[in-house]
């Protein structure tokens, strides 16, 4: 099979799914904006050919340059893991005539309204939302969903300008700053613990599913700076809620037409014993996900992904082994790296169940936090109790400090 990856090279986690889905039996071919030279080793070790194109979001010309591109195949597939890229995505296996998400299949896992709309009539449990394009229409909006509320656009990914609303004085002024945006969606405000529900599925049908746990909750983590927001692969799924998650999750794959690849979803668990849906996309979680699932079965979630693609089935069912934490780390002060307090001590204190870490050097400058989850750094491990896990990665927050100045 012939698979083509649009922008192999990034972000960060995609060149393993490249690899994976090479081991998987894929003739694997990418086409980006990125020189070859430039991509990650595990990406070329991954790819068979790769086509090097000047604008990639051009979707004619891109069409185009893949037309003209001298390679003796058939494309099979068209895929790609990165949010901004899905629409493109779609264009191409509409010129190639190829299977996969449609226009606008996709468009309901871009536009939040839609998603919410649609699933609505089937009966899933959403916050109260409605679309505004105008000021007039966001306060009327928060009239129908009350304080608290969340903004958010329509087409995002994350919790990029994404904000708690708690009274109209504090939405005046957050609509004043989302004015570059052309459409936003006003939702009811969930409180409770929000967790993933992440899947592979083939034909429509789920072949593996982890849940996530957020500590704190993403738009907390996105929202205050000192912190260190956490994320925990779960061991055990036996739970209720958890099989009423599945339920929930299923029914929402099913509803949005998704059929074969993977899927992140976000949803909360309320204080009210309510299941509630957050949002959907049709890739793979960031934050160095596809890690922590390996990580909690001891398999390769990259491959496995392969696998459905050209398969339709998994060659292993995984075993869940294991709890894993991962502490994303972000320093004290501004500038650069200057300092790392209590590394040794927390990797000591973890012993076995220490797995990596990830730090800024020093010297290096700070990323801005609010771009992106990994922040400073990060450090991830493992136990398969998760009172204990929890506990192991609470001392990370308290005992790893970075700091940085000018």
């Amino acid at each position: 099979m012939n698979i083509l990856i649009i922008q192999p090279g990034f972000p960060a986690e995609i060149p393993y799914f490249v690899r994976g889905l090479a081991q998987a039996g894929a003739r694997v071919l990418g086409v980006g904006d990125q020189p070859r030279g430039s991509l990650p080793a595990v990406a070329q070790e991954g790819l068979s050919a790769y086509l090097h194109v000047s604008n990639l979001w051009n979707a004619r010309a891109l069409v185009a340059a893949l037309r003209a591109w001298p390679l003796p195949l058939k494309l099979d597939r068209v895929e790609c893991l990165w949010e901004v890229g899905m629409e493109l995505a779609a264009l191409v296996r509409e010129a190639f005539k190829l299977p996969g998400l449609s226009r606008q299949a996709t468009q309901l896992f871009r536009d939040k309204d839609r998603m919410r709309s649609v699933l609505d009539l089937a009966g899933v449990r959403n916050p109260r939302h409605r679309l505004a394009k105008t000021d007039s229409e966001v306060f009327a909006a928060a009239q129908h969903t009350g304080f608290p509320l969340i903004i958010k656009p329509v087409s995002g990914a994350g919790s990029a300008n994404t904000y708690r609303i708690d009274d109209a004085q504090q939405l005046q002024r957050v609509v004043v700053a989302l004015r570059h945006i052309r459409e936003v969606v006003v939702e009811e405000f969930i409180k409770g613990t929000e967790y993933t529900f992440d899947t592979v599925c083939a034909g429509g049908e789920i072949l593996f599913h982890n849940i996530e746990l957020y500590r704190p909750d993403m738009l907390t983590a996105r929202s205050v700076e000192g912190i260190s927001p956490q994320t925990i692969s779960l061991r055990d799924l036996s739970a209720p809620v958890f099989e009423r998650a599945y339920a929930m999750g299923r029914k929402v794959i099913e509803t949005l037409g998704y059929r074969t690849g993977f899927t992140h979803m976000e949803w909360f668990h309320t204080e009210q014993d309510e299941v509630v849906f957050g949002e959907i996309a049709a890739r793979p979680p960031g934050g160095c996900s596809g890690e922590l699932m390996n990580r909690t079965c001891d398999f390769d979630v990259y491959r496995a992904w392969g696998e459905a693609l050209i398969h339709g089935r998994l060659s292993d069912k995984p075993e869940r082994l294991y709890n894993v934490a991962i502490v994303f780390k972000r320093a004290r002060g501004q500038g650069c790296i200057q300092r790392v307090k209590g590394l040794d001590k927390v990797v000591g204190a973890l012993g076995q169940s220490y797995l990596r870490h990830e730090l800024l050097p020093l010297g290096a400058r700070r990323r801005n936090w609010r771009q992106t989850l990994l922040s400073d750094g990060f450090l991830m491990l493992r136990h398969p109790d998760l009172k204990k896990t929890l506990e192991m990665a609470d001392l990370v927050d308290r005992e790893l400090v970075m700091f940085a100045g000018q």
